[in-house]
C-alpha cells in the first residue's frame, strides 16, 4: 500500500506546470528574417505593378496628329513653328512697403481696385512721429536763441555786472591782505595760535583765485564770444534743422500713395494691424500692404524645353490664346530670354510680351503662346495669304452639327470647338478654333469624353 501511494505521488508532481522555469521565444533564424524582407518587398512591387497597370488599362489609346499653321507669303510658308502652354503674368508686380513702422489705421482699397499714381492707399496712426516732430522742433528754438545771444554779443549791463563783480572781489581781496598782515603780528608776538594764521592765508589765497576768475571773466564778456563759438553753435543749428528735417520725412511716410497706376491684387493688412520694413512671417506683423500691377503690361511666362529654345529669338512674334477666352486671339513678341537655363527641368524661360491685352486678361491665367517662323520681306507684287490650319476629317467628331476636334493635354483629352472652311485634297480647312502647334486626336473612339486619360500610341504629322 505505501508503494503505490508513493507511485501516485510521483505520477502528480510529473503532471504539475513548474512556474519558475519560464519558456524563452524563439527569436527567428536570420534566413527566416531575410525571406520575410524579400516577402515584404515583393509585396510592395507587385503593388505598385498593379497600381501603374489599373491607370494605364483606364487610359484610352488614341492617334494623334500635330496640328500646322501654314501661311504663305508667294508660295513661301513661315506659319507656327511652336507652341508652348505657360501663364499670364504682370510686367511689373509691386509689393508696397512703408517706409516706417507703425499700425493701420486706415486702408482706402479692396482686391481688385483701380488706383492712381500718387493716391492714398493707408494710413498709419501718426501722433508717436507728430510728438517727435514737435521735439525736434522744441531743440531747434533754443538752438536758434542761444546762436542768436553769442551772434549779438555782450551786452552793456553783461559788461557792467561783471566789472561790479571784480570791483567787489578786489575789495574783499584788500581785506583778506590787512587780516593776514594783522595775524602775522600776532603770531611773531605769540598772542594768536597757528591755525589763526593758517585760517588768514586760506582765506586770502581764496579771495586772490577769486579774482583772477573774475578778471577773465571781465575780459570775456567785454570782448564777446570767440568766432569760433558762433560756428560750433551754427553747426548744432544745421544738425537741429535736419533733425526736424528727417522728423517730417517720417511723419509724411505714415501716408503711403500708390507708386504707380494700377490694380490692386491683394490687400495685405486690416485696420489695427501692425506692419514693419522687413518680412517677419505670416503671424507677425507684415512687410507690406498692397502687392499692385499694371495690368495693361502683362506678358505670358512659358517653360520653353532645351530641344526647341533654338527655335526662337528676341522679338519673335507670336499669337497669345487663353484656356478661359479661347476664342479671343491677342498678338505678342518674345520680351525676354532667361540667361541661364533650369537644370532640373531642362527648361529655358522665355517671356511674350502681350502688346494690346484688355479686360479680358487677368494675371495667373492659363495662356498658350503660337511661336511664328520669322517673317519675310515682301517684294514687288507679292502678296500676304493668311495662315491656314488644315487637320484630317478623320479628327472631326461631328454632334449634332456641332463640330468638335480632341486636343491632347498633359494626358487628358480635351474637347474643343471649331469652326471649318473649305475642304482640301489633305482634309479639311480650320477656319476658327485652332492656332496650330495643338496634337489632335485623329478617329476618336465613340466613348472619348472630354478629361479622359488617352494614352499616344502612335503620332502623324
Amino acid at each position: 500500500m505505501p508503494t503505490e501511494t508513493k507511485n501516485l505521488d510521483q505520477d502528480l508532481n510529473s503532471l504539475r506546470i513548474d512556474r519558475s522555469r519560464r519558456r524563452e521565444p524563439e527569436r527567428p533564424s536570420k534566413w527566416a528574417t531575410r525571406w520575410i524582407i524579400a516577402g515584404v518587398a515583393v509585396f510592395i512591387l507587385l503593388g505598385a505593378a498593379a497600381t501603374l497597370f489599373r491607370l494605364t488599362s483606364q487610359a484610352t489609346e488614341v492617334e494623334t496628329y500635330r496640328v500646322t499653321a501654314k501661311g504663305s507669303l508667294s508660295g513661301d510658308d513661315p506659319g507656327v513653328i511652336l507652341n508652348a502652354a505657360g501663364y499670364i503674368v504682370a510686367h511689373h508686380k509691386i509689393q508696397v512697403t512703408p517706409k516706417v513702422m507703425g499700425k493701420v489705421d486706415w486702408i482706402g482699397v479692396e482686391k481688385g481696385d483701380f488706383v492712381k499714381e500718387s493716391q492714398v492707399i493707408v494710413r498709419f496712426e501718426d501722433a508717436e512721429y507728430r510728438a517727435q516732430l514737435e521735439q525736434a522742433n522744441g531743440n531747434l528754438q533754443t538752438l536758434l536763441a542761444q546762436l542768436k545771444e553769442l551772434e549779438n554779443g555782450s551786452r552793456p549791463e553783461e559788461i557792467s555786472r561783471s566789472k561790479a563783480d571784480l570791483e567787489q572781489a578786489k575789495a574783499d581781496l584788500e581785506n583778506a591782505r590787512i587780516n593776514l598782515e594783522r595775524v602775522q603780528g600776532l603770531f611773531r608776538e605769540k598772542v594768536a595760535p597757528h591755525q589763526d594764521l593758517d585760517n588768514a592765508q586760506a582765506r586770502y589765497d581764496a579771495q586772490k583765485a577769486r579774482v583772477e576768475a573774475l578778471t577773465k571773466s571781465y575780459e570775456l564778456v567785454f570782448i564777446g564770444p570767440r568766432q569760433e563759438q558762433i560756428e560750433a553753435m551754427r553747426g548744432r543749428v544745421g544738425q537741429a534743422r535736419g533733425e526736424v528735417a528727417l522728423r517730417e520725412t517720417y511723419l509724411d511716410a505714415t501716408i503711403i500713395r500708390a507708386p504707380i497706376t494700377g490694380t490692386i491684387l491683394e490687400r495685405a493688412v486690416e485696420k489695427g494691424e501692425l506692419v514693419t520694413t522687413m518680412f517677419v512671417g505670416e503671424r507677425g506683423a507684415k512687410g507690406y500692404v498692397v502687392s499692385m500691377a499694371d495690368l495693361n503690361d502683362l506678358q505670358v511666362e512659358l517653360d520653353i524645353s532645351q530641344d526647341d529654345f533654338a527655335k526662337l529669338f528676341m522679338g519673335q512674334k507670336a499669337t497669345v490664346t487663353t484656356d478661359a477666352f479661347p476664342d479671343r486671339k491677342y498678338d505678342g513678341q518674345i520680351a525676354e530670354m532667361s540667361p541661364e537655363a533650369n537644370r532640373q527641368k531642362a527648361t529655358v524661360q522665355v517671356k511674350v510680351q502681350v502688346l494690346k491685352p484688355d479686360n479680358y486678361l487677368r494675371p495667373e491665367m492659363n495662356a498658350r503662346a503660337a511661336f511664328l517662323a520669322k517673317e519675310i520681306p515682301k517684294g514687288k507684287g507679292q502678296t500676304v495669304v493668311p495662315p491656314q490650319i488644315i487637320i484630317p476629317a478623320a479628327a472631326i467628331r461631328d454632334s449634332g452639327g456641332k463640330k468638335s476636334i480632341f486636343i491632347v493635354l498633359e494626358g487628358k483629352a480635351t474637347e474643343k470647338s471649331v469652326k471649318l472652311g473649305n475642304p482640301t485634297s489633305k482634309g479639311v480647312e480650320v477656319a476658327d478654333g485652332l492656332i496650330g502647334g495643338e496634337e489632335i486626336v485623329v478617329n476618336p473612339p465613340p466613348n472619348l469624353k472630354n478629361g479622359d486619360r488617352v494614352l499616344v500610341k502612335q503620332k502623324q504629322g
